[in-house]
């Protein structure tokens, strides 16, 4: 017979029974003969508890260690009877960029949702009114930033229109993207011949015909294409102001009332000379101030005008860029758009913003008018000689 031992017989020395717990302590051990099992008569073995938990983020296995040294491991269970993983550089590291991450996400899904709810608002009319350019941030294009004196609901100032068509209060054209930056600003007073309309100011474009009119009327005055229309809504230009915490400005004395005024159901704005943090609709007034009821100030006109709404995108730009606007960041990127209304989607908006933001802040030049005309109403406008337009065209367009 062989001498070999039967594996089937009782008789043979005892199998091994190995044990398992979690982390270093839990490593394989040799409990002892079957005659420790319980009623064998021997002592009771030792039994140990481990919760089960999954390994968590960025964990490892240590060196030495198998997966089946962990199985059962709580996170981090680093001695006996386990306990939290130890808080180590690297994770904190790693959850800290999880959460920006998270953060930054979060603010771009609110930007682009509320853009693409805003550029549906844009009349088809005004689209196709555009001519089309390569794409923002890296190619060149045109954009035509209108704002109306649609006076609120609900003015009692004499002869203000709060239904019908509304003049533009603000007529301004960007050069941006490819390495372009320029600001031209257009004197609404100026007068053109309106397609359809005959001469008329420039401001009656948008009363006429709304923003596709008033693109036509800048194409054919200024032979320009428009690439983009940019509205700004007055109803909401506050909320964003707001939301980035204000904006600082330096101002003379302006004492301006802003569609008659709070008696006639507008705004008073009054501002001593000095540094002022405005609020939502402070900004809003101070850039659509045109007279300012302050001694000394009769002589303020457009130029004057341009340079406070300068200084407001000025302080705009310092909150987006300060470090307080990070925390911000999800609001403003939800009343950006709103305080707008634009044909770009979000992400061509994105790119419009990226293009300002890389190329400077350049001055905003203004056509210079040379002359004055009366019309057939008895009002009188500006104008401006084709010598003067093509020279600053020429300079608006190299940017």
């Amino acid at each position: 017979m062989s001498d070999d031992p039967d594996p089937r017989d009782p008789r043979q020395d005892p199998p091994e029974y190995r044990v398992y717990g979690g982390g270093r302590q839990g490593r394989p051990r040799r409990e002892g003969p079957r005659d420790a099992r319980p009623g064998a008569g021997g002592p009771p073995p030792e039994y140990r508890v481990f919760r089960a938990r999954p390994r968590g983020l960025f964990s490892r296995l240590r060196p030495g260690e198998d997966s089946l040294d962990v199985v059962g491991a709580g996170v981090g269970a680093g001695g006996p009877g386990g306990g939290r993983r130890r808080m180590t550089p690297g994770r904190v590291v790693g959850y800290t960029l999880l959460a920006l991450l998270g953060w930054l996400l979060l603010a771009f899904v609110l930007f682009v949702t509320s853009a693409q709810i805003e550029q549906s608002h844009v009349s088809s009319r005004a689209v196709r009114a555009l001519s089309s350019a390569g794409a923002l941030p890296t190619s060149p294009n045109t954009i035509l930033v209108l704002g109306s004196d649609q006076r609120l609901k609900g003015s009692k100032e004499p002869g203000a229109n709060v239904k019908g068509p509304s003049r533009s209060d603000t007529m301004l054209l960007l050069r941006v993207g490819g390495g372009h930056s320029a600001r031209l600003s257009i004197p609404r007073d100026t007068v053109v011949d309106i397609p359809g309309h005959g001469r008329a100011k420039i401001n009656a474009a948008y009363a006429f015909g709304g923003p596709a009119l008033a693109i036509r009327t800048v194409d054919r005055f200024l032979g320009v294409r428009v690439n983009h229309l940019v509205e700004v809504n007055f109803a909401n230009f506050p909320k964003f102001i707001d939301s980035l915490g204000g904006v600082g400005v330096k101002t003379g004395c302006v004492l301006s009332l802003i569609n008659g005024g709070t008696t006639n159901g507008g705004y008073t704005l009054r501002l001593r000379p000095g540094s002022h943090h405005l609020s939502g609709k402070q900004a809003l007034a101070l850039a659509r101030t045109r007279k300012n009821k302050c001694r000394g100030a009769a002589n303020e006109g457009d130029l004057t005008r341009v340079r406070r709404q300068q200084q407001i995108l000025q302080g705009i730009k310092a909150q987006l860029t300060s470090p307080g606007a990070f925390l911000r960041l999800p609001w403003v990127s939800w009343t950006g758009p709103k305080a707008i209304r634009t044909d770009m989607g979000g992400l061509s908006l994105l790119g419009m913003f990226g293009a300002m933001a890389t190329s400077g802040t350049p001055p905003v030049r203004i056509l210079k008018p040379d002359g004055l005309t009366t019309l057939p109403d008895g009002e009188q406008g500006l104008t401006i000689s084709d010598a003067a337009k093509r020279r600053d065209i020429a300079r608006f367009l190299r940017g």
